[in-house]
């Protein structure tokens, strides 16, 4: 390795067997992801038993052999590389070459740009926009993450949801024994208008000791984006009727969340029956709703509703 490359690290990691003492670390500059040198580091700072990154504390054994604090608890104090007893000595070299590396967003495959350094990459990961999305169906637990084109697909192919075009929706629920209300989710529809996919939720769960029925739109893309998007849902029957108006909730937050907060439209089990009309023995609730995207109106700060056609 040339002195003169400017991403070399100029000493190496170093300990006397009998002192376990390190010798200093210097680094001529900040190291970037893109050099050979920083990519060997990286790989120095990979827990050899979870191979994730590690923070400190950096945990080593006697003879150097290095790993995360969290896998420190799962060997049992002993070293996974030499198993020999681990003890309480910290890395500190380790740690401060890692204070040097600059890091690229570890989604930046999927277009995030960001560089970061190398204790601040974590916090910024866990918050990134472009990091994938989880599977919005509720009915199971699933463990299927991506972007969004690939969760439509999956949706669709492994879930059999039913897909629709167009803004408005008019769907018509019916359960033949209204008195047995489960913590379950009865039906996912998805929507796709403005470019964009909706998810219509519609489940029976126990909201304390009363049975209820609760619909609500979740957008599948982020936050922000899901802010400029509202919706309502209507139920009714016998001249009467419940409506609601927001926003949609990005599935960034979970079903469960949504559903917890009671975001949505809330209809009551005696509420719904009566809606059913008949000899309420039959649940056969009628949701109608639409989406419409929000647009700043030029001449003001006020939004007008841009209807889909």
């Amino acid at each position: 390795m040339e002195s003169g490359d400017s991403n070399s690290v100029s000493s190496m990691i170093m300990m006397d067997d009998d002192s376990h003492q390190f010798s200093s670390i210097t680094t001529s500059t900040k190291l970037h992801s893109s050099g050979p040198t920083a990519t060997s580091v990286h790989e120095l700072l990979e827990c050899p038993v979870c191979t994730n990154s590690m923070y400190p504390p950096i945990h080593q054994c006697h003879n150097g052999h290095t790993l995360c604090s969290t896998c420190k608890t799962r060997v049992h104090n002993r070293c996974p590389t030499c198993r020999q007893e681990l003890g309480d000595i910290r890395c500190l070299a380790l740690e401060k070459i890692a204070e040097s590396l600059e890091l690229p967003c570890r989604y930046s495959s999927l277009g995030c740009p960001e560089i970061f350094p190398y204790y601040s990459k974590l916090k910024h990961e866990s918050v990134c926009n472009f990091r994938p999305y989880n599977c919005p169906y509720a009915g199971s637990d699933c463990s299927v993450v991506g972007d969004i084109p690939y969760l439509v697909t999956h949706l669709r192919d492994d879930h059999r949801v039913d897909m629709h075009s167009g803004c408005t929706f008019n769907h018509r629920y019916v359960k033949s024994n209204p008195m047995e209300v489960e913590n379950a989710t009865w039906m996912l529809t998805v929507f796709h208008c403005f470019g964009q996919y909706f998810c219509l939720h519609f489940e029976a769960f126990q909201l304390g000791m009363a049975p209820v029925y609760m619909a609500f739109l979740r957008f599948m893309g982020d936050e922000r984006e899901a802010r400029t998007y509202s919706y309502s849902l209507e139920v009714g029957g016998n001249g009467r009727k419940l409506t609601y108006e927001g926003s949609p909730r990005s599935i960034r937050d979970s079903h469960k969340k949504v559903r917890d907060s009671h975001d949505g439209l809330i209809v009551y089990r005696n509420m719904a029956l009566f809606f059913s009309g008949g000899d309420r023995k039959e649940l056969k609730l009628r949701v109608t709703g639409r989406i419409w995207k929000e647009q700043q109106n030029p001449e003001g700060s006020v939004c007008i509703p841009n209807l889909c056609s």
